[in-house]
């Protein structure tokens, strides 16, 4: 079970190096439980939309939507988010991701500098 960062997808999606799309299939196969934050959804989207269309964009949400457990920023998350990013600086979208893996005691899964510093949780990478 571990808690994906936008980072993941971003090579997931646009590696060009076959050793890396290899290793993001074998974590995603190997993960049962899998699960991203909502704002995961925005960053792909966006991300989706500039280089590949409104059409693939809303295609790739879909599938997020459908293979991940999405969980929303409710309060708690909100408020720990706040914390995680006045004590380390980090952009708001890394310290929501971060404070969903707090949340449900998990791993998150990225390379991420920014997510790398929150010392209450760990990261993996592929």
């Amino acid at each position: 079970m571990s808690v994906y960062d936008t980072r993941f997808f971003f090579e997931h999606f646009y590696s060009s190096d076959e050793s890396t799309l290899e290793r993001t299939k074998r974590t995603l196969r190997r993960d049962k439980e899998r699960f991203i934050s909502s704002i995961v959804i925005h960053e792909v989207y966006k991300i989706t939309l500039e280089r590949e269309g409104l059409e693939i964009a809303e295609l790739r949400a879909n599938v997020l939507e459908k293979d991940f457990k999405v969980v929303e920023v409710d309060s708690e998350i909100a408020k720990l988010s706040a914390r995680i990013r006045q004590r380390y600086r980090i952009p708001m979208a890394d310290s929501i991701i971060a404070a969903t893996a707090i949340k449900l005691k998990m791993p998150c899964v990225t390379d991420d500098d920014h997510i790398a510093k929150v010392r209450e949780i760990k990261t993996t990478w592929i």
